[in-house]
């Protein structure tokens, strides 16, 4: 696996770039985890994503917080969920969500710790923190090994594991 990627995001417009540049990479059975203390942006990366990937910059992105999933149809039939495991005990409770007919689109899952053993190793793995201005994060990356690193190019990105 390639080194992580650290991005400074100074502001909520930064991290939705950030996942509008990533959207259009995203392929049927991709997982993106999303992971972060609360208030740190995982809903709000999520929601831009989800909008860029759809091409709708108007699409209505609930939180899924009390539906546990929300299910999106992407162009081209590509299905995208976006998951809410906060509520939930551990990944026991995953399959009753429908996690494996899920995978065979996109998923995007906020508060991935709790899928356990189902979370997919090839995964891209986002952890968001509160950075040094109050609407700054800190976006980690680590996966898509094949695809981050062009991804990413031109940003200014911080030093590999920083």
């Amino acid at each position: 696996m390639a080194p992580p990627i650290t991005v400074t995001l100074p502001d909520l417009a930064a991290t939705a770039a950030l996942a509008a540049r990533l959207a259009p990479a995203a392929r049927p059975g991709d997982a993106l985890l999303l992971a972060g203390p609360l208030g740190a942006g995982k809903s709000a990366f999520a929601r831009a994503f989800l909008r860029a990937a759809a091409g709708d910059p108007a699409l209505e992105v609930p939180s899924p917080s009390f539906t546990l999933v929300q299910s999106y149809d992407l162009p081209g039939g590509v299905p995208a969920h976006h998951f809410d495991l906060y509520r939930l005990a551990g990944p026991a409770e995953v399959p009753e969500l429908g996690w494996e007919e899920a995978r065979e689109g996109i998923v995007l899952v906020e508060w991935p710790e709790r899928l356990g053993e189902l979370a997919p190793a090839e995964a891209l793995r986002i952890t968001l923190s509160p950075g040094a201005a109050e609407a700054a994060r800190i976006a980690r990356l680590e996966g898509w090994p094949d695809r981050l690193p062009a991804l990413l190019a031109g940003l200014p990105v911080g030093l590999p594991g920083a």
